[in-house]
């Protein structure tokens, strides 16, 4: 007799595991569905927050080599002043040559500065078409990152409404959710039902039978599997999908037809 009624409990206790497991189900659904109604706002928001991170941080770096440019146009400018101080130096100087020798040494010093100064001008006329490119780049992704903001802030107040119209229901659900989970004693099958539901393409991580299949894959379910199913005396998994599976009574639906 005490073997009798043990075995009634842990009947009961399976089957209302897997009803508490079905309630819990149809909660987390309903949670799906309300992210559904979100769509791709919140992803497209962080993606437009990290568009914009981009072209700050490109302006920022175009800025910093405008600056560096600036900085070598200004020691060429000062490389050009010092060759032509060295250029008048030398010509004073080779006014008062004594042989050939130091009137050739000279001449030789006097063009080697003449094309330091050439190199500086280039160097510096190099440095003006990149300031302008970059000035350029500049003003080109200014015009882009303020596009960007205004896209992002219409996709932040759409993602807003849609958050404070559903904030409310979600959090309720969440809240039942939570205990319903309390109220399954059973930490492991618990831990691979969420397992099953988060590598399950809907988020189904328990189905009842339909029409002699599974109600998840579809595949059909051999009569022996179903009585074994509607006994509730054991969990039992589909062997296509690995979804917990129950008979239709189980999930509150008397007339599932053939």
């Amino acid at each position: 007799m005490a073997k009798e009624q043990n075995k009634n409990d842990q009947t009961n206790s399976v089957e209302n595991r897997l009803r508490s497991l079905y309630e819990l189900q149809t909660i987390l659904s309903k949670i799906d569905e309300i992210r559904t109604v979100r769509g791709e706002l919140p992803e497209e928001v962080r993606d437009l927050e990290d568009t914009i991170e981009g072209l700050q941080k490109r302006i920022q770096n175009h800025k910093e080599a405008i600056e560096q440019l600036r900085v070598n146009t200004t020691k060429e400018n000062n490389a050009i002043l010092d060759a032509q101080a060295k250029i008048a130096t030398y010509q004073q100087q080779i006014d008062n040559v004594r042989n050939n020798r130091e009137y050739d040494m000279l001449s030789k010093e006097i063009e080697f500065q003449n094309l330091e100064i050439k190199l500086s001008e280039k160097r510096i006329s190099q440095y003006a078409r990149d300031i302008e490119a970059k000035t350029a780049e500049i003003d080109a992704t200014t015009m882009t990152l303020s596009d960007q903001r205004h896209m992002l802030e219409e996709k932040r107040r759409q993602l807003e409404e849609i958050v404070s119209e559903t904030r409310k229901d979600e959090e309720d659900l969440r809240v039942q959710a939570k205990d319903i989970e309390e109220k399954i004693d059973d930490a492991r099958l618990l831990k691979a039902f969420k397992r099953i539901r988060k590598n399950a393409r809907n988020g189904l991580g328990i189905v009842y039978i339909q029409r002699d299949a599974c109600g998840g894959c579809f595949n059909r379910i051999p009569p022996q599997r179903q009585a074994e199913i509607r006994m509730h005396k054991k969990i039992i998994v589909c062997e296509y999908c690995g979804r917990i599976m129950i008979d239709p009574l189980l999930a509150g639906i008397e007339n599932e037809g053939k």
